[in-house]
């Protein structure tokens, strides 16, 4: 495989059982996503975007076709080597933020670095450096249920960086935030894909990710119904109501 694409998918398909039914949530999915990209999969509700997200980013397997990420095929990997890469090679930003309630967001954020083993002090200053660039640096001790949603949402984002991973996957990453903060979140993660040249992946059916996007992908029933670069992007009437 081609080492030129961070992620590639080839004829990748999904099926789910449910009480004798055959789901096909993904239909011979074929992608390629370039070093430092910054792509958005869009699609309505339903679509198959979470299930593409999960593939990509290893929390589950496909029942047919291949995901490789850096060339490797990570179904050849062992649980040890594709712990390895979600703890080094991937951050992963949740819609629903998924932080620990009971942890400071110092410790939501020194969290991924633990189990990476980094030392105590260096993991300190760097988790305050990551919470003081997301623009929380007033709040390095505030729990999750003392923090906003977009605030909660920007420590997930400092988290997801914690241990410097080439691909950021985000998983409707607006979806619980209103417009205004769902805007700077948005722009957040430009300027990181920018400063950094980390590869960002979104899932997502919010039309705000079109002006940030290189590319978007646009899912429906499972099958990627067309690819677009930013500059000539079409939206009908549809799929602004998505």
């Amino acid at each position: 495989m081609s080492t030129q694409y961070v992620v590639e998918t080839v004829n990748l398909h999904k099926y789910y059982f449910l009480k004798g039914e055959v789901v096909k949530a993904l239909k011979g999915i074929n992608l390629q996503v370039k070093y430092g990209e910054y792509v958005s999969i869009l699609g309505p509700s339903g679509s198959g975007k979470t299930t593409l997200f999960n593939m990509i980013g290893g929390l589950d397997a496909p029942t047919k076709g291949k995901v490789y990420l850096d060339g490797r095929d990570i179904s050849k990997l062992t649980p040890a080597q594709m712990a390895w890469v979600r703890c080094h090679k991937i951050g992963y930003i949740f819609q629903t933020f998924n932080l620990i309630p009971i942890l400071t967001a110092l410790d939501n954020v020194m969290l991924p670095m633990i189990f990476a083993g980094v030392p105590r002090k260096e993991r300190e200053e760097k988790a305050r450096k990551l919470l003081e660039r997301v623009g929380l640096g007033d709040r390095l001790h505030h729990r999750p249920t003392e923090l906003s949603g977009g605030q909660q949402q920007r420590v997930a984002i400092a988290r997801a960086l914690a241990n410097d991973p080439s691909i950021i996957l985000a998983d409707e990453p607006t979806g619980n935030l209103d417009l205004n903060t769902g805007l700077k979140i948005v722009h957040l993660l430009r300027d990181l894909n920018r400063e950094k040249g980390v590869t960002v992946i979104t899932a997502t059916h919010d039309l705000k990710m079109i002006d940030v996007s290189d590319r978007i992908v646009w899912i429906r029933d499972g099958e990627i119904e067309r690819i677009e670069e930013k500059l000539g992007i079409e939206i009908t009437e549809e799929e602004l109501e998505i």
